[in-house]
């Protein structure tokens, strides 16, 4: 016997219902290991909620910026959470096109989260996004290689000490290098870098005028150093490595010292993809003639666009993925040591910090950072490793691909900070400062 059209009709109607209920949510985050974690096990909050669906572009950290930035200057709309930063919130919280984070439960326990952390979220006293891992920077080196050449390293290190240790660890011929940092150009890539290497040797980016500082004697020792230290003990193709590389190139064997973010400490012990995990020792960020301004602070957060069509299946993901029951399932899953640091009170328990060896430096780092006094001189802005303004993000962008030409060899250090000076200049003037 043949059902009726009008039961096919109903079943039809039925099935279409429940594909209609289900919400697709979009989210764009950056390829580090944390969130490559965060998406597996993502599967747990689909479990929990079979109404929503949740679809993910993971890609390079420039390209991630470039992509969100584009989309959310334009309206584009295409996603429903961004992974977006401490420089890019404020900002965009400010123009509106950052839904507020508002009405979270009470069981999310906003207060737990360190207050630096969602001060640099938040624009008058509203966050627009929610931190998903918080970091500073921590010099990482190795304790075999420092113990086998006599050395010691000093609990505050300077870059001057740094540069004479990686002059004594260098061995080529061996895949062994003194000395990893960032030279892929970008300003979250080498510029960030570059920037807290500035301030270390007590350099700004623009005086109280607003008037770029690039061509100083201050900038100018930083830069030689960040130059002629990578160019003589770096591992090969240095301009092509950003975080991840020097990660990798770390977890390997071939960098004897690395100065990045504190992000990294639970990788480079990890013995599943760390070849040195038992030789990692942990030290301050390094200073030079004064530690203001020498470690940065940020925080990888997930925010809503104000073009998300699904808003509430949104806030639903991202309280999620950064609530205390996800550091929980981390803990569970991948051990305590790999769970998301930097933003939570609560995760620096006497078992994480017994568990995870960089805990307490990256703590006290982190505390250290003051981005409202990021220079040993007077500044008119707020930003460690960049600077809170809209331009940053070109002239950041600039600047480090004139580093990267200086690194290569293109240029000499007076070029590119000569070039350097001219086109901020430019863009500033353009822009309107002083304002």
């Amino acid at each position: 016997m043949k059902p009726s059209f009008a039961l096919l009709l109903s079943a039809s109607l039925g099935f279409t219902g429940v594909a209609q209920a289900v919400e697709s949510v979009t989210i764009a985050t950056v390829n580090n290991s944390d969130m490559i974690r965060m998406q597996r096990l993502s599967q747990v909050f689909e479990q929990q909620h079979p109404d929503i669906k949740l679809n993910w572009v993971v890609l390079e950290e420039n390209v991630l910026r470039q992509r969100l930035t584009t989309d959310i200057t334009t309206g584009g709309g295409q996603f429903d959470v961004l992974t977006i930063g401490t420089y890019e919130t404020p900002l965009w919280g400010a123009k509106g096109w950052l839904e507020p984070m508002k009405e979270l439960p009470a069981s999310y326990d906003v207060n737990d989260i360190f207050p630096a952390v969602r001060e640099g979220l938040s624009v008058k006293g509203t966050l627009y996004a929610l931190p998903f891992y918080g970091e500073s920077t921590v010099t990482y080196y190795r304790k075999d290689l420092f113990q086998q050449a006599g050395l010691t390293m000093p609990a505050q290190p300077t870059w001057s000490q740094l540069g004479a240790f990686a002059a004594k660890l260098n061995q080529p011929d061996k895949e062994q290098y003194g000395l990893c940092l960032r030279g892929k150009p970008g300003w979250g890539e080498n510029v960030a870098v570059i920037s807290i290497m500035a301030n270390a040797f007590g350099a700004r980016w623009f005086d109280m005028q607003w008037q770029p500082q690039l061509t100083s004697p201050d900038w100018q020792a930083a830069a030689t150093f960040y130059v002629d230290t990578l160019r003589k003990y770096g591992p090969p193709g240095a301009s092509s490595n950003g975080f991840n590389e020097n990660l990798a190139l770390f977890n390997s064997g071939k960098c004897a010292l690395w100065v990045d973010a504190s992000v990294a400490g639970s990788f480079t012990t990890d013995k599943s993809q760390s070849k040195v995990a038992d030789q990692v020792g942990f030290a301050a960020s390094p200073h030079e003639v004064t530690d203001k301004g020498s470690s940065w602070l940020y925080a990888w957060s997930l925010g809503i666009p104000a073009t998300s069509k699904h808003k509430d299946a949104a806030k639903a993901f991202i309280t999620w993925a950064t609530s205390k029951d996800y550091i929980k399932l981390v803990a569970d899953k991948d051990g305590i040591a790999n769970v998301p640091p930097g933003t939570r009170e609560s995760t620096y328990s006497p078992a994480y910090l017994a568990a995870a060896p960089f805990a307490k430096i990256t703590l006290e780092m982190m505390q250290h950072a003051d981005p409202a006094h990021p220079s040993a001189q007077p500044v008119p802005y707020v930003g460690i490793q960049y600077v809170t303004i809209p331009e940053f993000q070109a002239i950041g962008t600039s600047v480090g691909q004139l580093f990267a030409a200086a690194l290569t060899g293109q240029m000499s250090v007076y070029q590119a900070l000569n070039a350097a000076q001219t086109s901020t200049a430019r863009e500033m003037k353009r822009a309107g400062y002083p304002k």
